[in-house]
């Protein structure tokens, strides 16, 4: 019985192993198989042909890949780069801000130097470096003090006209009570003094910014816009410098002055550079006193 049943088991199996033997001889023949034009195995080439789609479905998400990360890179390179070049900008502006404001004060010291050549005394180019916020006092601290030569109650000018007089003065700094200052006061005179007898004196006016000019004869022709100049009787200023222009008038008469107010010409709210006059004022002459004869006797007194 179990002969039986074996040959039996055997004749059921045999057309499976008829089939897998079929099978694996299509394998081996299908490996050895070779294309007649290119030498390469057939398998190979089916393998190839399936495994391709999946190949190039990996080649194309892998590439999606690569290329955002290299995308973000490049976002960063362009911020580091851009914060770079903003840095940059900035450095040249400021530079280009340094060399216009060298050019600036160049330009302003020349015109320094200039007047200079203009009068027979010599001057101290100084720049302020501090303004006094008192609503009391006007005035102004300059970097040129005594080792310059600069000694207290001289002029100090632009080249738009006189600034003020030095009120104090140290070894490297100099304080500058300015023309505007109540203290502060000039002989001047309306026009040319050669050819103009408007004669007086200017004050400072305070906060306004304006001087006040007093008396001038009310008889003398007097109008708005005239210049007005120092005459050299005060002491500290030479004659001739630019004081300011005349903005305002009220008619005086014969026993009246006028009441004049005059606008400075030097731009005192924008004080950068300054020039220190070193002008000493010549002596005043002292009139000689007339010599007394004795008196003659006749000569009956004998």
């Amino acid at each position: 019985m179990p002969v039986q049943r074996t040959q039996k088991e055997i004749r059921r199996r045999a057309p499976l192993w008829l089939a897998g033997l079929l099978v694996f001889n299509a394998v081996l023949m299908s490996v050895s198989a070779r294309d007649e034009r290119t030498q390469e195995r057939k398998v190979r080439v089916w393998a190839q042909a399936v495994a391709t789609p999946v190949q190039s479905l990996f080649s194309g998400a892998s590439r999606s890949g690569v290329g955002f990360f290299q995308y973000i890179s490049n976002l960063n390179n362009a911020a580091a780069e851009n914060e770079q070049l903003k840095q940059r900008l900035a450095q040249a502006e400021t530079e280009l801000r340094d060399a216009k404001i060298a050019r600036d004060e160049n330009e302003r010291l020349q015109s320094l130097l200039g007047l200079k050549e203009q009068r027979e005394y010599q001057l101290v180019a100084a720049r302020v470096i501090a303004r006094d916020p008192s609503d009391w006092f006007d005035s102004a601290i300059i970097n040129r003090g005594s080792s310059a030569g600069i000694e207290v109650n001289m002029p100090v000018v632009t080249t738009e006209g006189i600034v003020g007089r030095v009120a104090a003065v140290s070894p490297v700094s100099a304080q500058v009570m300015l023309i505007t200052d109540e203290r502060s006061a000039e002989g001047a005179v309306v026009g040319q003094l050669e050819t103009s007898n408007a004669l007086g004196s200017v004050r400072g006016f305070g906060k306004s910014g304006l001087l006040d000019m007093r008396y001038v004869p009310g008889l003398e022709q007097v109008n708005t816009g005239d210049a007005v100049t120092t005459t050299g009787q005060d002491g500290i200023y030479p004659r001739g410098l630019k004081v300011g222009e005349v903005i305002e008038v009220q008619p005086g008469t014969a026993t009246k002055p006028h009441e004049i107010k005059v606008r400075p010409t030097a731009r005192l709210n924008s004080l950068s550079e300054v020039a220190v006059l070193l002008y000493h004022p010549p002596p005043r002459a002292v009139p000689t006193p007339t010599p007394v004869t004795a008196p003659q006797r006749n000569a009956k007194g004998k």
